[in-house]
């Protein structure tokens, strides 16, 4: 089916979803339960800041908290940074500007993309921004840098060169980071969150810090720690898909490019045998930062739970296979695919939702037609269409109602559905991942809970460090 998001007729997203049944499962059976006995933790470390999760905004948490002077600690649970946006294949970097050209997302998601050699970015120059010329937006169009008619800062980019990016800006910044550690269940006294306990090949371990930031993706550290969530979901939106990305390399994207917007009844044709040949579940590429490599961000498959592991096996499993007949449909019937070879599936699994944080705040579709920016503002996103202005990102969407210790960042952020379908994206989770660290330095700083930050101080720490803040002289530093 196509998945959309109309708001008074406007179409604001288009892309395919696959409402697709179940493999054979047997039920899973109530084997009852085993006592697990107590055992003491070696403590691993102690620090200001712990940041859980080493994806788009774990990895921005980590530098602007050391940036702003905290001894910081950064896990991740894979041998790389980045998640998703490099483990998870969504190179195609969602817009960072809004409808006027204007870069609204900045900061650390700035220094991250200009770190990268210019042979590892793709995307139209700075003079384009903004750009409304028809022929120009439907070039870039083709290029997943254009929507609505307008040309976009979208960059696509080479994963391998933005791991390494992550990697070398968090040590620079004096963040200690631990790969291969995964956060498991938070430290908790009185109902506070002290840190986390970890598993790594070296068994069970504790790191007790003074702020926690959850940057799992999952909530899972605000959700064991006792915070409430939501999980209410929009079907019309990809925003609750699951799947594995893949690429293929030895492609010719210029001449299938030339094919798909050329010669339209023969593409509607060869997408027509690609749902016959794959069981309904076929997806066209995205360009990369190469025109010799194709990117596949679906099929995206709906009703799985990315907290359930026999749901993300089956998803694996079924990704993986879609992939070969992909390969197979691409290189027998599409142009420019005829040498095309499997290049990689994802290291990560392409989760968009599980839980969302009930916060102190919270962005709201019903909040998006003023264009207010809120009196706690951290950050702007891009609104889904030029229909409405930039929305107001506050701090109280990164705190959770109840938890102490704790602070929220990337897409389990607090926001209703709607606009979880934008503020999941990697550049907000860099923008709120930046909030995030920063708001953790400071309270460590004043000695107070993250809710008790004062927010003038956070905005002007932000601006500082290069984000796009409206509302800094809200009481200077």
């Amino acid at each position: 089916m196509s998945g959309t998001y109309q708001d008074g007729g406007r179409l604001f997203y288009q892309s395919g979803i696959f409402a697709t049944g179940h493999l054979p499962r047997t039920p899973r059976p109530d084997l009852g339960t085993i006592a697990e006995p107590a055992r003491d933790v070696r403590v691993f470390r102690d620090c200001d800041v712990l940041v859980v999760g080493g994806g788009p905004a774990g990895t921005a948490a980590a530098i602007a908290a050391a940036r702003t002077g905290a001894d910081v600690m950064l896990l991740e649970r894979n041998n790389h940074l980045g998640g998703l946006s490099t483990g998870g294949l969504v190179i195609r970097i969602d817009r960072m500007t809004d409808w006027s050209g204007a870069q609204v997302i900045r900061g650390i998601a700035s220094d991250l993309i200009d770190r990268l050699p210019k042979d590892a970015v793709a995307g139209p120059p700075r003079g384009l921004w903004g750009e409304a010329d028809e022929a120009t937006a439907a070039y870039w169009k083709e290029r997943t840098a254009a929507f609505h008619g307008i040309v976009t800062w979208s960059p696509t980019v080479d994963p391998e060169h933005l791991k390494l990016a992550c990697q070398e800006m968090v040590l620079e910044s004096g963040a200690h980071l631990l790969l291969h550690a995964w956060g498991a269940m938070p430290i908790l006294q009185d109902g506070r969150v002290d840190g986390v306990f970890l598993e790594t090949k070296e068994g069970r371990m504790a790191i007790r810090a003074k702020v926690t930031v959850d940057c799992t993706g999952d909530g899972d550290i605000f959700d064991r720690a006792g915070a409430a969530s939501l999980t209410d979901i929009d079907t019309r939106d990809i925003h609750h898909c699951i799947n594995t990305a893949f690429m293929l390399g030895g492609v010719d994207m210029q001449r299938w490019i030339a094919f798909k917007t050329d010669q339209p009844a023969d593409f509607a044709a060869f997408m027509d045998r690609g749902r016959t040949a794959c069981d309904g579940l076929f997806e066209r590429p995205f360009v990369s930062w190469r025109n010799d490599v194709a990117l596949f961000m679906g099929p995206r498959l709906a009703g799985y739970s990315a907290v359930d592991v026999e749901d993300l096996t089956e998803v694996e499993i079924r990704s993986r296979r879609i992939m070969l007949g992909h390969l197979a449909t691409y290189r027998a019937h599409a142009p420019g695919f005829e040498g095309a070879f499997l290049m990689l599936s994802a290291p990560q699994i392409g989760v968009r939702h599980a839980r969302r944080l009930v916060g102190v705040g919270s962005v709201l579709r019903e909040d998006w037609p003023a264009g207010i920016a809120k009196p706690d503002e951290i950050g702007v996103s891009p609104s889904l269409s030029p229909k409405f202005p930039n929305v107001s990102v506050p701090y109280g969407a990164l705190v959770p109602a109840t938890v102490d210790g704790l602070l929220v960042a990337g897409r389990a952020l607090s926001c209703d559905a709607t606009s979880h379908s934008f503020m999941r994206e990697v550049p907000q989770c860099w923008m709120t991942g930046q909030a995030a660290g920063v708001a953790a330095a400071l309270a460590v700083g004043e000695r107070v809970e993250p809710r008790a930050v004062p927010v003038g101080r956070l905005q002007a720490e932000l601006v500082r460090q290069g984000a796009l803040v409206r509302t800094p002289a809200m009481a200077a530093a």
